[in-house]
């Protein structure tokens, strides 16, 4: 009998695979930090015989290469990739066996990728399951316009074939298993479609599988949202070969130190959660919490190679970080530093802090219920164009967080009540903001409740407002 163990990485919206039988197995797309594939392995009691990937990744750093190395597994990597290191190259309809009866057959699937390839995986020449990496997703396919602007029309025509091609040859009872579409970027649309699914279900519900193919490229290109920069990274460190992973603490600093760090222009992150940021955090520092999608919005938002520097609330905190971060590249923080903001201020510099607010409160503070300052009043929507296009607040200016720190220019004077879909966003704002040296009052609350207050919202230029 097969098995399949699924290594979620959540924070990126990705998934890798363990899949063989009683002795061996195969590791589908390994994250970077491949100790969690070991330990998935030594579980079962498996050796690892091969590692495959399904394409060069756009959106992490692999861990197949030295995952390959420590174990002496064949490492299988698409003929048309172009890599720097040896490896096996695979071919559309190549098989290699992986245990007794399980094998995996390669089906060329471009679109995601132009060598993109998907894997069957058979038993004793029954398909069970295929692995579909950045091709066919849960209810999507993944992105065409990662590798070059003028490939990405005809990436996208490409992708459709290919989900065309798994729905021909494969059974409609196939498990599909997507390595993107569980939260990340790489896919094109939103899933939709729930934690599952198999081939014959994507034939009702895949736009790729019931829209023509003009239709759905013109759909899917007019979809296309920004690319995160450090996307633009990922495909060359993988062609390269990607480095070991180091987890080791990184070296820790002082307040004098964070000090002079934060004088020459360096990133200072501060992991802990919202709350505790905007109630007291050093003067500068940017909020990036360690339990959100730091991997993703810090790697988009930080100049590349810009040193960087964590404080933590505590050694397991830190070391989460650090593990989310080399998943992208971010290879080693300059330093780091555990424990409180009063620990990693200089003696006699106060914390800065910054108040926390609903939609309710801007709904009575908008309404004249609350004392005026003096200051203009300016509603901030940090949120993608794809949400803001669903209904925004009248009159609120737009700057998509990943945006904001080339844009601070761009914000009117005045308080800035900053806002996203649900307060994690809103906080890294409110800190760029805050380290600015702007009033910001961050609105950590549910988007929906914008209109129960009875907030003004605005949809394609129609008013709509909801009594409270």
């Amino acid at each position: 009998m097969f098995f399949i163990d699924t290594i979620e990485t959540e924070g990126l919206g990705n998934r890798s695979y363990l899949a063989g039988g009683a002795a061996t197995a195969a590791v589908v797309d390994p994250p970077r930090d491949i100790d969690r594939v070991i330990a998935a392995a030594a579980a079962r009691g498996v050796r690892i015989s091969h590692v495959v990937e399904t394409h060069l990744h756009n959106d992490y750093v692999t861990g197949g290469l030295d995952l390959a190395r420590l174990t002496g597994a064949a490492y299988l990597v698409p003929a048309g990739a172009r890599v720097s290191f040896a490896r096996t190259p695979v071919a559309d309809g190549d098989t290699v066996g992986v245990d007794d009866g399980i094998a995996l057959r390669a089906l060329a699937t471009p679109g995601h990728t132009p060598h993109h390839t998907s894997y069957v995986l058979e038993e004793h020449g029954r398909v069970a399951a295929v692995f579909t990496g950045g091709s066919l997703l849960i209810g999507s396919v993944g992105r065409p316009d990662l590798v070059e602007p003028r490939l990405t029309e005809e990436l996208a025509r490409a992708q459709h074939a290919s989900a065309h091609r798994l729905a021909a040859e494969l059974p409609d009872e196939t498990a599909v298993l997507p390595t993107h579409g569980f939260g990340s970027f790489c896919s094109a649309s939103p899933s939709g479609g729930g934690d599952a699914t198999t081939i014959g279900k994507e034939k009702i519900v895949n736009d790729a599988l019931v829209k023509d193919v003009d239709r759905f490229v013109s759909d899917l290109l007019a979809g296309l949202e920004d690319v995160p920069a450090y996307y633009a990274h990922m495909g060359p460190a993988n062609a390269a070969g990607p480095d070991p992973v180091d987890l080791s603490t990184p070296p820790l600093t002082d307040a004098a130190d964070i000090a002079e760090r934060l004088a020459a222009g360096e990133w200072v992150v501060d992991l802990r959660n919202r709350i505790a940021f905007a109630e007291g955090h050093v003067a500068g520092s940017f909020n990036f919490e360690a339990e959100g999608k730091i991997a993703t919005y810090l790697a988009w938002m930080i100049p590349w190679g810009k040193p960087v520097t964590l404080l933590a609330e505590s050694p397991a905190q830190l070391a989460a970080a650090q593990r989310e971060l080399v998943r992208v590249g971010l290879d080693r923080p300059a330093a780091a530093a555990t424990g409180t903001p009063r620990e990693w201020m200089p003696e006699g510099h106060g914390p800065r802090s910054f108040p926390r607010a609903t939609f309710a409160d801007l709904a009575t503070h908008s309404a004249g219920g609350t004392r005026d300052t003096g200051s203009p009043t300016v509603v901030l929507d940090v949120r993608r164009d794809s949400e803001r296009a669903e209904g925004w607040i009248a009159g609120s200016v737009h700057i998509p967080v990943h945006e904001l720190h080339r844009r601070l220019a761009e914000v009117p004077p005045g308080t800035v009540w900053v806002h996203c879909a649900g307060g994690m966003r809103a906080a890294i704002a409110a800190s760029l903001l805050d380290a600015a040296g702007r009033d910001v009052v961050a609105v950590d609350d549910s988007f929906d409740a914008a209109a129960e207050a009875g907030l003004p919202l605005t949809d394609g230029g129609r008013d709509r407002v909801r009594d409270r």
